[in-house]
């Protein structure tokens, strides 16, 4: 047995390693801006050549090849040799930069590509070194090794159409584009130019580096199809100017929720510790407060950047969604960041194409089930610590999220509900309008209420009282002023506000200057399983689905409710408890028909 068997036959494995999971081209040429960024370059371009045929009578327009340009460092033949191999890169053991894990460049290239061309150099242009991996050789046994880098004129079609030559710098190029998502430029650079723009918008931002994208014909290429620069793309909606339509293109769309808008945790780790930063923002009242705030631009922006943004090294992984309510489009007016260190990629689960934190996903998904696990955090994490199990310095910082998107969820609820006022003026065929009318007619009957008495009062003093009594229920002053005008001067008998409430009742009854106050408890289950699904926005952008599980969600949380005062009545004792209970039940029900009937 004198005939050689490779562990992983080289052909094999490269052509294995091309489903290597990146999402879409533009997270594989987000891996070539890394390179740059960590060879501190500050501008790069990506140059898309597209090619024109005559196809049915018609010219056609396709990719031809893809180029990344940058002015940084560059590198020797060593570097550039290592840097073609997979696994491999002067950066392994960097713990403090984008880079790490030796796989960007040829990982990266081909999964979109057969072909890949490295020109690089450190003393101008016209000194560049070049090397390359061809697929079609690898398949075939050909090309086994990286070839050994020899000095090579850069092709002219990129020295013209390319404006950031500079006396280091590199040059990849892509050909043979047989994996590429986008057949054509211009969409290539718009898909890329929203995603690049908000995974590098700290250093766009700040200044520390210019992207810019354009297209060409091959024949032509300083005829320039598309010539832009990537604009920020702020998940977090609070940086000026960024690629959000106007008005909030140089105004924040978002605030920062409260003073402890940025949490910060000290996690241990490899014998240090390291500090991982939260921060959390929501939607300004003048974004929210107009009719069908989701259908406009800014409204639709803010549906594509929907999640928990992982920045790491001022890059963002990935917008995490595990913490997001899929069927609820107000997930799009908070924004939550989690920023760490490279040096806590195994805590996180970094992947080495940069476009996950695998812990930090499982342990949002499955962060009720840990919870309840164990008698306390201390407890679990002590646990998981005994079990050495990487999630434990996670729970935490998923644990806080969790919560304070409970509490900016409640504030976007009040935002909706002053939204839904300004919907429903002067609105006859209103529940609100209908019960008014309801009312007039058991009043006319001789039937008194207590809050009747003051309807003889100013209406002016009883806009004040009322407007008063729902700010104290946390409405702003605009949205409890607007609210109580409404009610008075249409002369509405009730109105409904929302408030935080302890205790177990989904809602409270309160006579104020003449009106009945309805206020529910956002924190009863109630509210979430019934009352809050009902009053969904009916403008806002939802699926078939999504209407069939709100549908659903409601029936079933009406069902519950029901439920749960027959089993109350149930086991009421003694036996007048019960006869006076099933009174109740039965005086409510007459006035339920009389109202309902008003309705019809």
């Amino acid at each position: 047995m004198t005939e050689r068997f490779d562990l992983v036959p080289t052909s094999l494995a490269v052509t294995a390693m091309r489903d290597n999971g990146y999402r879409n081209t533009s997270y594989a040429i987000a891996e070539l801006i890394d390179n740059a960024v960590q060879a501190r370059a500050t501008s790069v371009e990506l140059l898309c050549c597209e090619r024109q045929s005559f196809v049915y009578q018609r010219t056609r327009r396709n990719i031809h090849q893809i180029a990344v340009l940058d002015n940084g460092t560059g590198m020797d033949r060593a570097v550039l040799q290592s840097a073609l191999q997979f696994g491999n890169g002067q950066y392994l053991n960097d713990r403090t930069g984008i880079g790490r894990f030796g796989m960007g460049l040829p990982s990266s290239s081909i999964s979109q590509c057969r072909r890949v061309e490295v020109w690089t150099w450190q003393d101008g242009p016209t000194t560049a070194i070049y090397s390359y991996i061809d697929l079609n050789r690898v398949e075939s046994d050909d090309q086994t090794t990286v070839p050994v880098p020899e000095q090579r004129r850069i092709p002219s079609v990129w020295c013209h159409a390319g404006q950031s030559f500079s006396e280091s710098g590199t040059l990849v190029v892509w050909s043979e584009l047989d994996r590429c998502l986008w057949k054509t430029a211009s969409a290539i650079i718009k898909n890329s130019s929203y995603l690049i723009g908000r995974m590098y918008r700290r250093f766009i931002h700040n200044d520390r580096l210019n992207i810019r994208m354009a297209s060409f014909v091959e024949d032509t290429p300083t005829d320039f199809e598309t010539d832009c620069f990537v604009v920020t793309n702020d998940p977090l909606y609070r940086m000026v100017p960024t690629s959000t339509p106007a008005p909030y293109d140089e105004d924040a769309m978002f605030r920062t929720d409260g003073d402890r808008w940025e949490v910060s945790h000290e996690i241990e780790h490899a014998g240090n510790r390291h500090v991982v930063t939260t921060r959390f923002t929501v939607a300004k009242e003048d974004a929210r407060n107009r009719p069908n705030a989701g259908a406009t631009p800014p409204g639709r922006h803010a549906k594509s950047n929907i999640g928990v943004s992982l920045v790491r090294a001022g890059r963002e992984l990935e917008l995490e969604s595990s913490l997001v309510n899929q069927y609820d489009p107000r997930e799009r007016w908070w924004g939550v960041e989690v920023e760490f260190p490279p040096s806590l990629d195994e805590v996180f689960g970094v992947t080495n194409n940069k476009q996950a934190a695998r812990n930090f996903t499982e342990t949002a998904l499955a962060i009720e089930s840990i919870l309840s696990e164990s008698d306390s955090l201390a407890t679990l994490k002590s646990e998981m610590s005994e079990e050495n199990d990487p999630r434990g310095p996670l729970v935490d910082i998923v644990h806080l999220i969790d919560r304070r998107l409970n509490a900016l969820r409640k504030v976007i609820e009040i935002q909706r509900k002053n939204t839904k006022t300004k919907q429903s003026r002067h609105d006859p065929n209103s529940a609100e309008s209908k019960a008014t009318h309801a009312t007039r007619t058991r009043q006319s009957e001789g039937n008194r209420g207590r809050s009747d008495d003051d309807e003889a009062l100013p209406k002016g003093k009883r806009t004040t009282v009322l407007e008063t009594d729902l700010k104290e229920d946390g409405l702003s002053e605009e949205q409890a002023k607007e609210l109580a005008a409404r009610t008075i001067e249409q002369g509405l008998k009730y109105t409904f506000s929302i408030a935080d409430l302890e205790g177990r009742m989904f809602f409270t009854v309160k006579p104020v200057a003449g009106e009945i106050v309805i206020k529910l408890n956002t924190n009863h289950p109630v509210y979430s399983n019934l009352m809050e699904v009902l009053e969904e926005d009916p403008n806002e952008e939802v699926t078939k689905e999504t209407l069939r599980q709100r549908l659903g969600k409601a029936n079933r949380g009406l069902k519950l409710l029901l439920m749960a005062w027959a089993r109350y009545e149930d086991e009421a004792t003694p036996d007048k408890k019960r006869a006076d209970i099933q009174d109740v039940r039965f005086e409510w029900g007459r006035y339920a028909a009389q109202f309902l009937e008003e309705a019809q």
